[in-house]
């Protein structure tokens, strides 16, 4: 899953600079976190970082955007292979549509 931060963000500032996927940008009133860059830190760390240095444990998992840690490991890569061709052109690289949609997490029966 991706992250988000919720309404009880006090827009310290802490969270922003510690994501390796820059996901993290001020919204209208609160940080917010990009679903398309975050994932959850997996091929930078351990630990979702936004996570361990929040004070006000503000950042849960995001129910809409549910990935296996395959999936984020594939994010990983795309941003990876999205920033290699920033660093080798010098030009921005739009990060494309994922090749592949998270699973249908429709609960049964509904």
């Amino acid at each position: 899953m991706a992250l988000m931060i919720t309404s009880e963000c006090i827009n310290c500032d802490v969270c922003e600079p510690e994501c390796p996927n820059q996901a993290i940008s001020m919204g209208e009133t609160f940080y917010v976190i990009d679903p398309a860059r975050c994932t959850e830190c997996v091929g930078h760390h351990g630990e979702p970082q936004c996570v361990q240095v929040c004070p006000v444990e503000c950042i849960p998992l995001n129910p809409e955007h549910v990935e296996t840690p395959q999936q984020l490991m594939a994010k990983y890569e795309h941003l990876m292979r999205a920033a290699a061709v920033t660093t080798l052109t010098g030009s921005p690289a739009a990060v494309p549509p994922m090749p592949f949609s998270p699973p249908d997490v429709t609960p049964s029966g509904a």
